[in-house]
């Protein structure tokens, strides 16, 4: 009777390994340095109280995801790809330029993570963000599909160094769960910095070029409507496990910065840095290494998602399975990215975490625009057939645009009335 159950959760545990693949490592490559900057100082800033936003933000990830992997599943095409067929190519241009600025900040944010991390055991940057660079383009101009994915789905295992870190910071889990089903008071939405770091921390969470990314690897992977019940179940522990990682973030920032009164970071290794003689050694590697892994992680997909993206958007050759010769605007726009990305990171005195935190309130602002046209295509029958959205799927899809445009414009308002106000 032992061995039986025993071998049915093997076979379980070895289903789900192998499903494992576009959704996981798209969702994880979300808690990057942009990621994680912003959640420590979710937590740095405001405690625990941030931590109710993970359970709506799950779901709205899980929805939204999947039906990236069903369109892709379905069309055989990328999002981009869709857009340009559906609304034009003038439109699609426009969203890709906003795409291109937007994913370049979150590029820089990635090899500021790899310089901050690594200065951390006194690398300088100088050393450090080029070679780093160097590694991320040879692993994907050189590498095929299935070796990248191999060592994609390894990098996001690392993140489990951060839940160890979070245990080791000693939190009051009483007052983190009791906070992570409690929604805020009231009066802290009249609070602009509360409200600045909630989009924040949604615009990090459910970021828009992660649509892009997933649905260009679940085409290039292959995967059809036959595969389809193990992508959902790739997206779904992908979305779950990526914040599970984002909730102990913010609890091991809570429980050391924002306990000892450390309440603004200045850079992204200063939490590693800030949390050493209060968790310990072991916190501070663990965060600085889960730091490194993240940072180099997202620098190798980020620009690789903007390059397919652009490609499918204006038409040219795109994918890991194309030569050089094959597809050179996808490889060339590819190394440009990394290029520029690395290069700004360098220049002395640049305010990389400003630009790092508004590039995720840029995702959050921009999260709507491309929700929209998703929604109007995966509900559109003569190309999806019998896999429109079900009502539900609908409901907390297009709740989530909502409430991210309504928080993104008072943002916006407050802004404009302060500005006057001075």
């Amino acid at each position: 009777m032992k061995q039986t159950f025993w071998k049915r959760w093997r076979i379980t545990i070895m289903l789900v390994f192998a499903a494992l693949g576009p959704g996981f490592i798209t969702a994880n490559v979300d808690n990057d340095a942009g990621g994680i900057l912003t959640y420590s100082q979710a937590g740095a800033q405001y405690g625990y109280s941030l931590l109710w936003t993970m359970l709506p933000i799950t779901l709205a990830l899980i929805v939204v995801q999947e039906m990236c992997a069903r369109m892709g599943a379905v069309t055989g095409k990328g999002l981009s790809d869709l857009i340009r067929e559906e609304f034009g190519l003038r439109l699609t241009f426009i969203v890709m330029l906003l795409l291109i600025f937007v994913n370049f900040g979150n590029v820089m944010a990635e090899f500021s993570g790899i310089a901050g991390s690594l200065q951390l055991f006194h690398l300088t940057k100088y050393i450090s963000v080029p070679v780093c660079a160097f590694l991320v383009w040879a692993l994907v101009v050189k590498g095929d599909y299935k070796v990248v994915e191999k060592i994609f789905l390894f990098a996001s295992v690392v993140y489990l160094a951060y839940i160890v870190a979070g245990v080791l910071g000693r939190p009051d889990w009483h007052e983190a769960m009791v906070q992570t089903i409690k929604l805020p008071p009231r009066s802290a939405w009249s609070d602009q910095e509360y409200l600045y770091m909630t989009i924040g921390v949604i615009g990090t969470t459910i970021t828009p070029w992660m649509q892009f990314y997933l649905q260009s690897s679940i085409v290039e992977k292959g995967i059809t409507v036959r595969q389809y019940k193990a992508s959902r179940l790739d997206v779904i522990i992908g979305s779950v496990f990526t914040d599970v990682v984002a909730w102990f973030i913010v609890v091991v920032c809570a429980a050391t910065l924002f306990t000892h009164g450390m309440r603004r970071i200045d850079q992204v290794a200063d939490a590693a840095e800030a949390m050493r003689p209060i968790a310990g050694d072991y916190a501070f590697i663990l965060f600085a290494a889960g730091l490194f892994n993240a940072s180099l992680f997202a620098a190798s997909i980020l620009p690789l998602s903007t390059a397919y993206t652009v490609c499918e958007g204006m038409g040219f050759e795109s994918g890991l399975d194309k030569t050089w010769k094959q597809a050179p605007f996808f490889y060339w726009f590819y190394t440009l990215l990394i290029v520029a990305g690395a290069s700004v990171v360098l220049i002395p005195n640049f305010p990389l975490v400003r630009i790092t935190i508004l590039s995720q309130v840029l995702n959050g602002l921009l999260l709507p625009v491309i929700m929209y046209f998703m929604l109007r295509l995966i509900n559109k029958r003569e190309l999806m057939g019998d896999y429109i959205n079900s009502i539900w799927f609908n409901v907390i899809a297009w709740a989530t645009a909502i409430i991210v445009t309504a928080l993104s414009l008072v943002l916006v308002w407050r802004g404009i009335v302060q500005a006057l106000h001075h």
